[in-house]
């Protein structure tokens, strides 16, 4: 009983609700049909009358000062409204009648659903202004010698900023080199050699590293105390210095792999030596730190030269052994790489299992992550979507997802479409990339165009959302879109490149319309100071023409309705 009694009271509550939406238009004809009625005890005519004629009698100076004071006050209300948008990025009166008129219209407020999400986002969205434009390395870099390089030598174009570059150099001197490079005499130029801003300059350093190991080191073993034997040996191979010349004297792919390939002999020699004195004090720790980064990024270029090259299984191989042997260093993004060829091969399945592991919407994403998610989701559906039989019959499951999905990858990354679509021109991407930027988009739709072209239907599910959403600052899914990136993204692109501003904020609204009204106004002000009677002219007929309407429904209803009425009324 209870139960039956608790939801009957629901229903009669959503029955008033429902009937409280819709009383006000009731309420409202019928206000009219009493103002019709009564037109006669209430002398509305009479009225009226008088009010014409009271007009009539002003002259155009009266009319002057009142679109000038109206154009006064509404530009006023813009002024103050564009500086209430600058400072917060929201119309004033938007938001007074969303919070305060919306709840006495029964409407919803959705800010009582997120207070406590608010605070958090607050708090978040402070935490996070230090590191939202931080700048990341590109997974997918590709290689100056061999790819950067030839770029140059055809169009004459250089494809990397300085900026960019700047960022590798100390890269380059984090990854590479450590406090106790002064004790080996080819670490102690590689070190030098990373600073070096002239290329010519860092290959030349990097070749007489290498000819160092020709020098014979000798080391002192007193083996009988009236001699001295001398043991020579020849010092280890500089693993830092093949890299530099890989990446950048290298013409080739097939080049690069060959010095990458001596680099790991190098390396790994080197890892093994200094994992086994890696305990035995903070300098050994370092020099361990430094041979274990040399050693994951010689065997992770080495897959990406193979990836180069067309040997794609053997790429995927490499990378999932590197991510078995080092799984703690993430700051590589090996998993990245491991995406994109595995989508070369079409093992969607395995892309998938990836993407199980790394998607995680409590820490900050990638393009590739995000769109890479969409493009499985919508290969799901894609084939058989059809935007005007989805609207007929409304979304499946599937397509829901697949709209979900990429919903969240364009809110993530709103630059990546115009790429995809090729509605924008690709160019090289950057060293590096800043996440949520127009540098990032490039860098992904680069390598990930020819996969997205490969699924049947899916840019044409990507080109039915390409506007979602418009603007982003709410941020509904992640935090809101900073916006810093347009400056980063200067800095990280070549000067040729159009960078992608993608969203600009929409002004709202009521600027447009006090903008308007304001711009009105005073028109009307000066033509009336200046032609009196040819506005009084052109206003008459406005109002004959706005009120012609309203007239022909009065006549009709005086012809349905008997005039005597009124006295019908009063005696009954």
């Amino acid at each position: 009983m209870a139960e039956a009694a608790t939801g009957f009271l629901e229903l009669l509550k959503s029955c008033i609700v429902w009937s409280w939406t819709y009383l006000w238009t009731v309420w409202f004809f019928l206000v009219l049909f009493l103002v019709y009625v009564l037109r006669v005890p209430l002398k509305i005519n009479d009225n009226l009358s008088t009010v014409s004629m009271f007009l009539n009698t002003l002259t155009p100076k009266f009319y002057v000062a009142l679109t000038g004071t109206s154009s006064l006050i509404s530009g006023l209300i813009l002024i103050f409204e564009w500086w209430y948008f600058r400072k917060y990025g929201t119309s004033f009166i938007e938001q007074v009648s969303v919070s305060h008129l919306r709840p006495l219209l029964g409407g919803v407020d959705n800010n009582s659903s997120n207070n406590s999400n608010s605070s958090n986002g607050d708090s978040d969205s402070n935490r996070q202004s230090v590191s939202e434009c931080k700048v990341w390395r590109n997974p997918l870099n590709l290689f100056r010698g061999a790819e950067y390089n030839r770029y140059t030598w055809v169009t004459g174009r250089e494809p990397l900023t300085y900026y960019d570059m700047n960022l590798s150099a100390q890269d380059h001197q984090t990854f590479f080199t450590c406090d106790s490079d002064h004790l080996r005499p080819a670490d102690a130029i590689m070190q030098k050699a990373w600073r070096e801003r002239n290329p010519q300059a860092r290959i030349s350093a990097a070749h007489e590293a290498l000819e160092i190991n020709e020098i014979r080191s000798r080391v002192e073993v007193p083996l009988i105390a009236s001699s001295t034997i001398w043991e020579i040996k020849l010092l280890p191979k500089c693993a830092t210095a093949y890299i530099l010349l890989a990446e950048e004297e290298a013409t080739t792919i097939a080049e690069a792999e060959k010095l990458f390939k001596q680099a790991l002999k190098a390396g790994d020699g080197c890892y093994r030596r200094s994992q086994q004195l890696q305990h035995h004090g903070s300098q050994y720790e370092a020099q361990h730190r430094r041979d274990t980064n040399v050693l994951v990024y010689i065997k992770r270029r080495l897959a990406m030269c193979a990836r180069r090259l067309g040997r794609t299984r053997e790429a995927v191989k490499m990378m999932r052994d590197l991510m078995k042997e080092f799984p703690l260093l993430s700051m590589f993004n090996i998993h990245e790489n491991l995406l994109e060829a595995l989508l070369e091969l079409q093992a969607y399945a395995d892309v998938q299992a990836v993407l199980a592991k790394y998607d995680d919407i409590s820490l900050p994403k990638s393009a590739t992550i995000c769109y890479t998610a969409a493009l499985l989701k919508a290969r799901a559906v894609s084939d058989k979507f059809s935007p005007e039989a989805a609207s007929r019959r409304g979304l499946s499951t599937a397509e829901m997802n697949a709209v979900e999905a990429i919903h969240r990858a364009v809110e993530f990354n709103p630059h990546v479409p115009k790429y995809l679509l090729e509605m924008k021109s690709l160019i090289l991407p950057p060293e590096h990339i800043l996440k949520r930027g127009d540098s990032e988009a490039i860098a992904y739709a680069f390598f990930h165009l020819a996969h997205w072209k490969r699924v049947e239907g899916a840019l044409n599910l990507l080109h039915s959302f390409r506007m979602i959403p418009y603007p982003l600052e709410k941020g509904h899914l992640f935090y809101p879109y900073p916006i810093c990136t347009e400056t980063a993204d200067r800095e990280l692109l070549p000067s040729f490149h159009e960078v992608s501003v993608y969203p600009k904020k929409e002004l709202p609204f009521f600027i447009l319309f006090t903008a308007g009204l304001c711009s009105f106004t005073a028109m009307l002000a000066l033509l009336t100071h200046q032609f009196p009677e040819l506005m009084g002219v052109f206003a008459k007929a406005f109002l004959s023409t706005l009120f012609a309407p309203l007239n022909f429904v009065m006549e009709k209803v005086e012809s349905i309705l008997p005039s005597s009425l009124w006295h019908q009324l009063t005696r009954i």
